[in-house]
């Protein structure tokens, strides 16, 4: 039977408050807006969804639908699909849950472990959709890619992500209880058959804790010395076919010591990396063709991709890929202000008229190829477009968005 999820019934959201509040139901959203650029029907969306104007929604494998009130009597029949996981994608997210208890019991207390998502991605599961995966339709005439009632049923539905995760799984083919089903058959047969476990080892976040907690009762450590260039060669080679080369190892070895020390310097930054962050730290280090091939790989991003992630992490370490991968709705006034300076400014650098496009937190100035983006830190980022049409960092921040773009524009005007 297919899973099937009574959604909100047609009572207007007050306010302007956001339709998500976890960073799950918040990735929904993003999704939806990342796969536009087409912010007039998003904006309607949006007030449709905050009208109540989108009916009681159904969440079936592939495909979320609702009837949605238009301006004419008869409302509109709006879906959004998703592709549902293969049989084998589902085995490999399965086990990715199995595998840590605390998985599971985060699911069944309302929760998306951020974790969970990223050991399925880094496994070839998508769980949080892409931009490219959501196909909005709709029985309206609006030719818009999504409409504004597929806009309004995509903010409608982010509240019930929110309350319950189980809701993506649905979507992407199966419900709550055939997965946790399948869970506890899983759970059965491992008991039946494994070994006791060994000891599981402690995260680094929860390391550097403990340590800190211990410090806070212990006398000053001495000052560190400069850490060494190189360290010391292992003793032996790791066992044919096992994966990591000795060169692998050494180079491992080498940055972990640089990253402990910086830990003793009070430098937490690289506790609270994820996979792909930390992949593009490593990759912007200059590690060498060889292990940038591997990072690309096991990071299952394309090259272009994954070199323009580099490129955010040079330029602006974890806040320059948040720059580079999650637009936010800033603060009015602070665009405005930009806005106002930036042409001030340009009337001395160009005669030439200027034309300005406004979305989110981006700026662009259409004919030159050039964006600024205002980061989180309240920084501007500058980018400039390639012949393709994609948008690269392309200098490091400035709070002043007329020196971020002093310092790409004369790249443009070669």
């Amino acid at each position: 039977m297919s899973p099937s999820i009574p959604g909100p019934r047609r009572t207007p959201v007050r306010g302007r408050r956001a339709f998500a509040a976890t960073w799950w139901g918040r990735a929904w959203v993003t999704a939806l807006e990342d796969s536009t650029m087409d912010s007039g029907r998003l904006s309607r969306g949006r007030t449709y969804a905050r009208q109540g104007m989108v009916g009681p929604t159904a969440v079936a494998p592939g495909q979320v639908k609702a009837a949605v009130q238009g301006s004419r009597p008869r409302p509109y029949q709006s879906a959004v699909h998703l592709p549902v996981l293969t049989d084998a994608q589902w085995d490999t997210l399965l086990d990715t849950i199995a595998a840590r208890a605390g998985h599971l019991a985060a699911l069944l207390d309302g929760e998306m472990p951020a974790e969970l998502v990223d050991d399925a991605r880094h496994a070839g599961v998508p769980l949080l959709p892409q931009p490219t995966e959501l196909d909005p339709e709709c029985s309206c005439p609006d030719w818009g890619y999504p409409c504004k009632h597929a806009a309004a049923l995509c903010y409608a539905i982010a509240s019930t992500i929110d309350a319950d995760p189980f809701v993506v799984f649905a979507l992407r083919g199966r419900g709550r209880e055939e997965v946790l089903g399948r869970l506890r058959a899983r759970r059965t047969a491992a008991q039946a058959t494994s070994t006791p476990p060994a000891p599981a080892g402690l995260p680094a976040v929860g390391a550097y804790a403990a340590w800190a907690a211990l410090a806070e009762h212990t006398p000053p450590l001495p000052d560190l010395p400069e850490p060494a260039p190189h360290t010391t060669a292992l003793p032996a080679a790791p066992p044919p076919g096992t994966g990591p080369s000795t060169a692998d190892l050494e180079r491992l070895m080498t940055d972990t010591a640089a990253r402990a020390a910086r830990l003793l310097t009070g430098d937490t930054t690289s506790l609270h990396l994820t996979q792909r962050e930390d992949a593009a730290r490593i990759a912007a280090s200059n590690c060498g063709p060889e292990w940038l091939h591997r990072l690309i790989h096991n990071t299952g991003a394309r090259p272009a991709a994954f070199a323009r992630l580099t490129r955010a992490w040079r330029y602006g370490g974890p806040t320059g890929i948040t720059v580079a991968e999650q637009p936010h709705a800033p603060d009015p006034t602070a665009m405005t202000a930009a806005r106002s300076a930036l042409t001030e400014a340009l009337t001395e650098m160009t005669t030439a008229p200027v034309a300005f496009r406004a979305w989110r937190n981006r700026l662009t100035l259409t004919d030159h190829g050039i964006q600024l983006r205002l980061g989180p830190d309240t920084r501007w980022y500058p980018y400039l477009q390639d012949d393709d049409g994609d948008w690269w960092p392309a200098a490091p921040p400035d709070s002043d968005p007329v020196t971020a773009l002093t310092s790409v524009w004369q790249q443009t005007e070669r």
